[in-house]
């Protein structure tokens, strides 16, 4: 498999700019995880963090289903990774978590927030609210806030990456 990532138009409207960026994004991370084994995707950062390829991965997967499917949608989505009692449970690996079911479910979790995302405009507010602050927001903030989250992580990507293997790139 070979990632393609697109660089999203420099003169596009505001909403398929913004949409462009989260592509390109997502397109980031599964790139950073290309042609490992399932053995260096769960290697983690450094003692203590459990920070992994993998792990954030599986973070990604519920963050998708939580601003896209819970949020904005009301769909009741629980976590598929953490819960309560384990708020960090995606980066709580073991020998039998796999590229394949993360990368699946992950990749199922875009496929619901673009089909999600599609019924709404970047003004409209979400039909559901956070479930630890009770806030609603509009599709831009979401988007926005999706951008800044890979963003992040796949700083974070870089690095463990470079740790893995040595590769680097943006």
């Amino acid at each position: 498999m070979t990632t393609e990532r697109s660089m999203p138009a420099t003169t596009a409207d505001e909403r398929t700019m913004l949409e462009g960026w989260l592509e390109f994004h997502r397109q980031t991370l599964a790139w950073k995880c290309e042609g490992l084994s399932d053995e260096q995707l769960r290697t983690a950062s450094a003692p203590p963090s459990e920070l992994s390829l993998l792990g954030l991965v599986r973070h990604m997967a519920d963050v998708e289903r939580s601003w896209f499917r819970r949020v904005l949608a009301n769909e009741d989505a629980p976590p598929l990774y953490f819960s309560d009692d384990d708020l960090d449970g995606e980066f709580h690996l073991t020998e039998a978590d796999t590229w394949a079911e993360a990368h699946t479910t992950w990749q199922g979790e875009i496929e619901a927030a673009r089909a999600n995302a599609a019924r709404f405009t970047l003004d409209d507010i979400s039909e559901g609210k956070h479930r630890r602050t009770g806030e609603r927001f509009n599709l831009r903030w979401i988007y926005t806030h999706m951008i800044e989250e890979y963003a992040r992580h796949n700083g974070h990507a870089d690095l463990l990456r470079e740790r893995i293997d040595g590769a680097t790139g943006d």
